[in-house]
């Protein structure tokens, strides 16, 4: 089964990419490896919601934005090398910009990892990771996601 048809399977599709809002580009590869800039969970050009997790946003919504996150670093990846080529997430970085008496940023990266298990499941999706509070992040955004993917260089798509 292609990434494409278990994403069609789980009812989602791959967005565009979310354009850079600053100087970098969206995603990086090198050797076997792909890096992609942290993702923020834009739809359609907009942020869904904005401000801190624990206050202005919910934690349910932040695991959803978390997902949201993924789906634009998938994204990012499909674009530069194509998903099929993905063998194994590697790390998930979460960043999540909450209020100083909030812990539960690893509920919240929780939307990215399992978005990317359900993706890529067995071993493929399974990864080391780090969920960090953060006092901001860029446009207010609630959460950031950066993804580590290892590759396949035989099925990189030309």
């Amino acid at each position: 089964m292609t990434v494409a048809e278990r994403l069609a399977e789980l009812g989602l599709a791959l967005p565009p990419v979310v354009p850079p809002v600053a100087a970098y580009v969206p995603a990086v590869r090198s050797g076997d490896l792909v890096f992609t800039s942290g993702q923020l969970p834009m739809v359609d050009g907009e942020l869904p919601a904005t401000g801190k997790v624990g206050a202005q946003v919910t934690p349910e919504q932040a695991k959803e934005l978390a997902r949201t996150c993924a789906l634009n670093g998938l994204a990012a990846i499909d674009a530069l090398v194509g998903l099929d080529a993905v063998v194994q997430v590697v790390k998930v970085v979460g960043f999540v910009a909450s209020t100083p008496d909030f812990t539960g940023q690893p509920g919240v990266v929780n939307g990215a990892s399992e978005l990317l298990g359900d993706v890529f499941p067995g071993d493929a999706g399974r990864h080391a990771r780090s969920a960090v509070g953060v006092a901001a992040l860029p446009l207010d955004a609630p959460v950031e996601v950066e993804l580590v993917v290892a590759l396949d260089p035989a099925r990189v798509r030309a």
